[in-house]
């Protein structure tokens, strides 16, 4: 208690003097940005995730071709879970001699219990509904009234029932979009089903089962009625059966996680340098101390109580800080966020005080173990410093502690390793560039003018000194321009694959002599539409002679692709949107070859070269894997899990599917599409691409916003960073006044000095982030990479501009003080 006392007198002692200003200073605002930034990417990925769950209308789903147990439904009960059902089926509607096929919801009257309907009823507003269609009512879409000569208040026929069509859906959270929905939509209320005397025995029913409520209650549910499952039924989730959107929220929150780790990375260098001034200013106290008879440990001791007492009290007003700027941030959000917000998480504001904790330890304790080394001779030596730690030390302990920090923000170890790997990669190899570039300057200095060549001799007087502040300021900037570089990607990349004239609709089952025709009527009526893929319904049943269901891992995308029929194609070309990523491309004459998408091939253990039987009705074929694809689902365009090469598929009968854009201006024209080809179904997704693209908006507004954040942020400590490192500037400007120098020269001095740093440290950054995006993207993020030259040159002119007038700013007073004045304080 007696030392702890000591330390704690320490360290007021220093608190009062001023020197633990900068120290404390860039730890509250590391704390604070990465507290704010934790809290809001935790808040906003669970808006996003709660909001997501919209498209499925509940929390959770169970997709089954029949009703499931009585005691299923008592179990999510006794969780005090919230129980909705609905279920879908096709079925043939006629009124006044016209005939539509038409995909029947019926709904319970609890649904939906996530999101909303919209309808319009008879007037012309648009109004939320929370609840289906009552009974004796059916909703419908636009073009069931058209197609079938209907107006609002009209009686509609299902089956044997006759319903009054009340409203016109113009939002439905939870339709789906694959093969497995009809449209157009038809809504009517659970308790008419019956009286509709459509469904016999042997009916296509899709039943829907859904629950919300408390997250811990969902998750034990879950893990009860998973091993119950059979084959045919299955737990929905966002991110497998809606793959355009779980996709593009994989992508926010991968972004979300580097937005936090560019603070944390700011916020380390910034706390390494001022904790090496912290250090430095200490020796000759650690000194006498030494020479009073403390030993090593008790100097550590001594100063490492300080700093933990320091990183208490720091954390805590850094996450209170943290806290409020957060909320400030939402509050300035709220017209472009949805209108329910998750509430802040406490395990949020925790996690953000042990980062304070943490990167203190990872970025203080190396330079703090220099104070373990000094030598109580230093009292009568001042030029004898102490060894610096060990680099492997200083490195891999602040390394270590960042790649935990890294993995716990994105989940995602190859990231992590990908930042790391390629980050110390290139800051090593450019650490010795920058070593010799600095030494070969010097062979400059004889032809420059005074004022340059004491600019640049500020530089070159302690190569290694100068070495780690360029590499700590490209660091800083690099993570800048991360940070910039890949929002701007990753938003230009939502909106080149979801266009205004993204396709919003889908026409299946076109047979081979109609598809001509149709894709005429489609150019006639200057309609934009993709390729024409042939389809055949086949089911993948063995791999290498091993029956699929000795392979597949339960719940796995695999199951949910074996346990039905595929949409198989062939192509003679790769379509757009797709990668190789393992093997090649069939040549022109092969036969027999399949190229398997990426998940589901990870999913199947499917590798190059195995051997895949599939039947097609009472027929079985096989193929070899000639190449592993990538593929992009959230382009609304049609894509396939399997793709042969041309031949492999001429012996059984074949459909074509395509997908097109059509304004709402244009919706009539799927009515003369259909009574002219009556075999074809086309499925509108425009309210799912509709809803898509809300989100998508919603995404890309918080995004931009928090790269402001994260930038002000990081200006703020890069200017903390900067005034820490200006001890050894101060004392050398206080004698060149004394030596004669004006103020003028001194400030062109340091204008060129810093600005050079700067100039250096942009350039490094651009070779630096140039390096990690194409890691990044290509190996992580599966985004197409391309070189940003324009980086060139703002990057170093930002630099030179930013650190030149931090390091001016720094040292402004020096050139005002006079010189004894600055020689006493030191």
């Amino acid at each position: 208690m007696t030392r702890f006392n000591l330390a704690l007198r320490l360290l007021w002692r220093d608190s009062r003097s001023g020197e633990l200003t900068i120290l404390g200073l860039a730890l509250i605002i590391a704390v604070t940005s990465s507290t704010a930034v934790s809290l809001f990417a935790d808040r906003l990925q669970r808006t996003m995730t709660t909001q997501a769950a919209e498209f499925l209308a509940a929390d959770l789903v169970i997709a089954s071709p029949s009703t499931i147990p009585a005691e299923w439904l008592s179990k999510a009960a006794q969780l005090n879970l919230a129980q909705a059902q609905t279920l879908e089926f096709s079925s043939v509607l006629i009124e006044h001699d016209e005939l539509l096929l038409s995909g029947i919801k019926a709904v319970s009257s609890a649904y939906p219990l996530r999101g909303f309907l919209k309808t319009i009823g008879e007037g012309p507003v648009e109004s939320v509904e929370h609840t289906g269609p009552k009974p004796g009512t059916a909703w419908v879409e636009k073009r069931v009234l058209s197609a079938l000569k209907l107006n609002l208040g009209d009686m509609l026929t299902v089956g044997e029932l006759k319903l009054i069509v009340s409203n016109i859906i113009t939002y439905e959270p939870d339709k789906r979009g694959d093969l497995y929905s009809f449209s157009p939509r038809v809504m009517i209320n659970a308790d008419d089903l019956q009286a509709t005397g459509v469904l016999q025995p042997g009916s296509h029913v899709h039943y829907f089962f859904q629950f919300s409520g408390d997250s811990k209650a969902l998750t034990e549910f879950n893990r009860w009625i998973k091993p119950q499952l059979n084959p045919s039924q299955r737990i929905m989730d966002i991110h497998d059966d809606r793959p355009e959107l779980g996709s593009a929220l994989e992508r926010a929150e991968r972004y979300l996680g580097l937005s936090s780790i560019v603070v944390i990375l700011i916020s380390g260098v910034a706390i390494a340098m001022a904790t090496r001034r912290y250090i430095e200013r200490h020796f000759n106290a650690t000194a006498i101390l030494r020479c009073l008879g403390c030993k090593q440990n008790e100097i550590l001791r001594l100063y490492g109580s300080q700093f933990v007492v320091l990183g208490l009290v720091a954390s805590a007003i850094g996450c209170l800080l943290g806290w409020f700027t957060q909320q400030a941030l939402f509050h300035l959000l709220r017209s472009l966020l949805p209108q329910q917000v998750a509430s802040p998480g406490l395990l949020a504001v925790f996690f953000g005080f042990i980062i304070g904790m943490a990167v203190l330890l990872g970025f203080a304790l190396p330079p703090l173990l220099r104070l373990k080394k000094v030598s109580p001779l230093r009292v009568l030596r001042r030029e004898l410093e102490p060894l610096p730690s060990s680099a492997w030390l200083i490195y891999g302990l602040a390394t270590g502690i960042i790649g935990v920090l890294i993995w716990r923000y994105t989940d995602d170890l190859k990231m992590t390793v990908t930042i790391i790997g390629v980050g110390l990669g290139a800051l090593l190899l450019l650490g010795v560039l920058i070593f010799a570039l600095l030494r070969f300057s010097r062979r400059l200095l004889p032809h420059l003018g005074l004022v340059w060549r004491f600019g640049l001799q500020g530089l070159l007087k302690n190569s290694g000194s100068s070495v780690g502040q360029i590499l700590a300021f490209s660091l800083t900037l690099t993570a800048m321009v991360l940070s910039f570089i890949v929002r701007t990607d990753l938003i230009e990349d939502w909106q080149k694959q979801l266009p205004a004239n993204a396709p919003n609709h889908f026409a299946l089952n076109i047979f081979p002599d109609q598809q001509q025709g149709f894709q005429q009527d489609l150019q006639q009526q200057q309609i934009d539409g993709s390729r024409f893929y042939p389809v055949v319904r086949g089911r993948l049943v063995a791999i290498n002679n091993t029956p699929v269901q000795q392979i597949v891992s339960k719940d796995s995308q695999g199951e949910n692709a074996t346990h039905r029929e595929l949409s198989l194609t062939w192509s003679k070309e790769l379509p757009e949107e797709n990668n190789i990523t393992a093997g090649s491309w069939w040549a022109d004459a092969q036969t027999g070859q399949v190229s398997v998408e990426q998940k589901l091939a990870k999913s199947l253990k499917i590798k190059l070269g195995d051997r895949l039987t599939f039947t097609v009705g009472s027929e079985q074929f096989e193929a070899a894997v000639s190449s592993i694809r990538e593929l992009r689902w959230d382009t609304m365009k049609p894509n396939f899990y399997m793709i042969f090469s041309p031949g492999t598929l001429d012996a059984f009968p074949s459909t074509f599917i395509t997908s097109f854009y059509l304004p709402e201006a244009k919706k009539d024209v799927l009515n003369a599409l259909v009574k002219k080809y009556p075999s074809t179904t086309v499925l509108e997704v425009d309210l799912i691409l509709r809803q898509f693209q809300t989100i998508l908006a919603q995404l890309t507004q918080a995004i931009n916003y928090l790269l402001y954040f994260a930038l002000m942020a990081g200006f703020t400590v890069l200017f903390a960073a900067v005034y820490a490192s200006l001890d050894s500037r101060i004392y050398e400007g206080a004698l060149m006044r004394t030596l004669g120098a004006n103020r003028t020269f001194l400030r062109k001095t340091h204008i060129i000095e810093f600005s050079l740093l700067g100039l250096i440290s942009g350039l490094l950054a651009v070779i630096i982030s140039e390096a990690m995006l194409y890691a990044l993207y290509t190996q992580v993020m599966h985004m197409e990479y391309r070189a940003n030259f324009y980086l060139w040159g703002i990057a170093p002119l930002t630099g030179a501009l930013f650190v030149g007038l931090a390091g001016c700013w720094g040292v402004r007073n020096v050139v005002n003080k006079p010189p004894l004045q600055v020689l006493r304080d030191l």
